[in-house]
C-alpha cells in the first residue's frame, strides 16, 4: 500500500486508510517517510499528525533532512531505521555499533522535542546493548529471518535468537517491540515471546485486505494477536 500514494492521482489516501485502522482498532499508526520519497510523501505525514486519533510512529532514515522533518511534525514515536535506495522495504536491521556516533546526536535532538526513539535491529545481543547504551527507550526486533525460515530447524534458531534478544532489551529496560514479515501464521511464533510491548504489520493485512476489506483485516490480525500471553 505505502508504494501507491507517490502517484499523481494520490490514491488510494493513506488518511483514509488510517482511520479505517483505527476504527478496527488499530493502536498506533506507523509511516515511513523515506529520503527518496518512495512511500509516503511529506503532506502524508502532515496530515497523518493532524488528524489520526491513536499516536503517530514515524519510521525514518537517519538523515538530516528527515530528522528536521521529524522535529517539525513531532510523531509520538520515532523508529530509525537503515535505508538501501534499491530495496522496495527496509530489509535489514540498524547496525547501530558501527553508526553510533552518528546516531547519539539524532537521538538527543528528538529526546529534545519529547520524542520518543526506537532502533531498528536484528535479534542479536550486541545490538540490544548497544540501543540501550545510547539511551533509546525502545526497540524493534527484526523478525524477518524468523518469518522467511523454510524449515523447521531454521525456525527453532531465529526464534531462540529473538526470545534471547526480547530478555536481554527487557533486562535492560527497553520496551520491545517486533516488526517484519509477521502474518496471519506466523504470528504463532511470536506468541513465543512474552516481553513483547508491541507488533507493527503492515503488508500482510494490506494484502489480506484486498480480499475482506481493510477494516475487517485489522480485526483478524488483533484477533490472531488475542492469544498474546505477555
Amino acid at each position: 500500500y505505502a508504494t501507491m500514494p507517490e502517484s499523481k492521482n494520490a490514491e488510494p489516501d493513506t488518511l483514509t486508510a488510517a482511520r479505517m485502522c483505527e476504527r478496527a482498532g488499530a493502536q498506533s499508526i506507523v509511516a515511513h517517510l523515506r529520503s527518496d520519497r518512495r512511500h509516503i510523501q511529506d503532506r502524508d505525514l502532515e496530515r497523518l499528525r493532524q488528524n489520526i486519533m491513536t499516536k503517530l510512529n514515524l519510521e525514518m532514515g537517519n538523515t538530516p533532512e528527515i530528522v528536521d522533518v521529524a522535529l517539525r511534525i513531532k510523531p509520538e514515536e520515532v523508529c530509525l531505521v537503515p535505508e538501501k535506495r534499491e530495496e522496495v522495504t527496509t530489509e535489514g536491521g540498524l547496525d547501530v555499533i558501527a553508526q553510533r556516533k552518528e546516531l547519539e546526536p539524532t537521538i538527543k535532538r528528538l529526546h529534545a522535542s519529547g520524542i520518543r526513539v526506537s532502533l531498528f535491529i536484528d535479534p542479536t545481543l550486541e545490538q540490544v546493548d548497544a540501543a540501550a547504551e545510547l539511551g533509546a527507550e525502545m526497540v524493534e526486533l527484526h523478525t524477518g529471518k524468523l518469518a522467511n525460515a523454510f524449515t523447521e530447524k531454521i525456525q527453532k534458531e531465529e526464534l531462540e535468537q529473538l526470545r534471547a534478544a526480547a530478555r536481554a532489551a527487557a533486562e535492560s529496560n527497553l520496551q520491545v517491540n517486533a516488526g517484519h514479515g509477521i502474518n496471519y501464521k506466523n504470528i504463532v511464533f511470536i506468541h513465543q515471546i512474552p516481553e513483547l510491548t508491541e507488533l507493527n504489520i503492515g503488508h500482510s493485512i494490506i494484502s489480506r485486505a484486498m480480499w475482506v476489506g481493510l477494516e475487517t483485516a485489522v480485526k483478524e490480525m488483533l484477533a490472531a494477536m488475542a492469544n498474546y500471553p505477555g
